[in-house]
């Protein structure tokens, strides 16, 4: 990573430094709302489950997630975390989780979406209306198909950037933080995988709420 960086910086300049911190605070910023206003907005609305004790059950899952950037290979602790700490069945778990690692990619959308106006104002393209529509659509659907293994979005970027005509190389300029990037998103990733697990589970009538609230069964006496 470093020796991208460095590379990068020695071809373009230091001054490209700046932009690419402001694309990694974009893409942290841009995954932290979606997990606090959407994902907890599901959990609190639809669950009518506490969103607060939902992060706690995951957390050793998130953990994993960002240490190794692959949802593939953080498949096994989120299925532990579902299971053990909220409460989800195992018929649901481990067919939920397996779908959401290869589909689910919310991550991955939002930073292909973000690194792909960094692109275009590097470079000094002007986007319009439908240029920000073709994004949302190829962004949201190259997630789809992308890997659950570190480095797959920024292969996948590729074709967000060509859908709008903006130069491949721009994806040399995003090589250098990547790997940054793919912490946060297989984080949200993974907690969107969770997320799903969890609701289905609720509307199946498969989710133990004792596990999920961490409360202890009465015994009868």
């Amino acid at each position: 990573m470093f020796a991208l960086i460095a590379w990068v910086s020695g071809t373009n300049g230091p001054g490209v430094l700046l932009p690419l911190g402001k694309v990694i605070l974009a893409v942290y910023l841009g995954c932290l709302l979606h997990a606090a206003l959407l994902y907890c907005g599901l959990i609190l609305c639809i669950g009518k489950l506490n969103p607060i004790r939902f992060f706690r059950g995951i957390a050793d899952a998130q953990l994993v997630a960002f240490s190794t950037a692959s949802s593939a290979g953080t498949l096994p602790v989120n299925l532990r975390c579902t299971q053990k700490n909220l409460g989800v069945s195992e018929s649901i778990s481990s067919f939920v989780l397996p779908l959401g690692a290869t589909l689910n990619m919310d991550g991955t959308a939002i930073y292909q979406g973000v690194t792909a106006l960094f692109v275009a104002q590097a470079y000094g393209i002007e986007l319009n209306l439908p240029h920000y529509l073709t994004i949302i659509v190829s962004a949201t659907l190259a997630s789809i198909g992308t890997a659950g293994v570190p480095g797959a979005g920024m292969i996948m970027l590729s074709l967000v950037l060509g859908s709008v005509g903006l130069p491949l190389e721009g994806v040399a300029l995003i090589a250098g933080i990547d790997r940054i990037l793919d912490m946060a998103r297989t984080t949200l990733n993974i907690t969107g995988d969770a997320v799903g697990a969890v609701l289905i589970a609720r509307g199946e009538g498969e989710l133990n709420e004792d596990v999920y609230y961490e409360r202890t069964p009465l015994v009868p006496l």
